[in-house]
Order: structure tokens, then C-alpha cells, then sequence
């Protein structure tokens, strides 16, 4: 059986086991992902998961960025949020770099209201430190707009993962 058919002959419950965690701590965006089954093909299914994710209103938004992690300083991360920020060497900060962090999620979260955003997946921890710096700097609507397009590259990043294990 291809993937594709795997995945349509999936139940609510199994397509949520599988797919719950695209959207960090959003179940809700798999669930009526799962309704608009079936798929096609792959793309059918990205598409799927962001035309959802795009239907949201400033406040859904709000709260699926409030789902997720502070940078290199949370310690209860979901099993992605955590393989995503061991792959860039967020957990083997210097006593200064973490120091750094602490205080740009503080100063970020309290300007913006959410946490920092960032799809981690091919950087690394200087790398993200510098745009961190550079994004704390930003006007409330240009980082809203900027956190909702790394949530979605986060998604995708997840969707092709899974869709690969599968």
C-alpha cells in the first residue's frame, strides 16, 4: 500500500496520532485536516493542513504561537520542538549565549505578546541568535506576519517527515 493510501484509510484518532503535532500543540488543524480527506497525493495533503493553518484569525493565531517553545531555555518541549533545537546546538549554549536567550524571549515575548519563532531546521545557534537580535528590533505587524510564516514553515518541515516515516 503507498502512503497516500495509508494515509486516506487512516482513522480521525490514528491521523491525529500521526499528524497532531504539525502545528506545535494544535491538534485542532490535523482534525479538520483529517475531514478533508481524501488525498491525492502528497501536496494535496500540505495544502490541506495550510489552507487550514491560512483560515485562522488573529486570534487562533495568536494562540498557536503562545503553543510554542521558548527558544534554548524551555524545558517541557514536544518530541519536535525538541529534535528540531538539538539538531542546531541550542542545548550546548555557553553560560553567556544561554544568558542571551533568556533575555531575548523575555524582552521578545513582552513586546510581542508571543514567543520567538523560528524554523531551526538547516541553522544553527549563532545564526538563529543574529536574527533573534535582529527580529526583537521589529514592529508588532512585521513580526505577527514573520511568526506566521515560520509556523508554516515549521509545518511543512513536519508534514514531509512524517510523510516520509510513513
Amino acid at each position: 500500500m503507498n502512503s497516500i493510501n495509508y494515509i486516506n484509510n487512516l482513522s480521525k484518532d490514528e491521523f491525529c496520532n500521526i499528524f497532531g503535532n504539525v502545528f506545535e500543540n494544535t491538534a485542532w488543524i490535523s482534525e479538520k485536516t483529517y475531514n478533508l480527506k481524501p488525498f491525492l497525493d502528497f501536496d494535496t495533503i500540505e495544502k490541506s493542513f495550510l489552507s487550514i493553518y491560512d483560515q485562522c484569525d488573529n486570534g487562533q493565531f495568536l494562540e498557536i504561537f503562545n503553543s510554542h517553545p521558548k527558544l534554548a531555555v524551555e524545558k517541557t518541549l514536544t518530541k519536535n520542538s525538541l529534535k528540531e533545537q538539538r539538531s542546531t546546538g541550542l542545548y550546548e549554549c555557553t553560560e553567556q549565549e544561554l544568558n542571551e536567550f533568556s533575555n531575548l524571549n523575555k524582552e521578545y515575548k513582552n513586546k510581542f505578546n508571543f514567543p520567538f519563532i523560528i524554523a531551526v531546521s538547516g541553522k544553527n545557534k549563532k545564526e538563529i541568535l543574529d536574527i533573534f537580535k535582529a527580529r526583537v528590533k521589529n514592529d508588532l505587524n512585521t513580526e505577527f506576519q514573520e511568526a506566521k510564516k515560520q509556523v508554516k514553515k515549521i509545518a511543512l518541515i513536519r508534514i514531509k517527515e512524517l510523510f516520509n516515516k510513513i
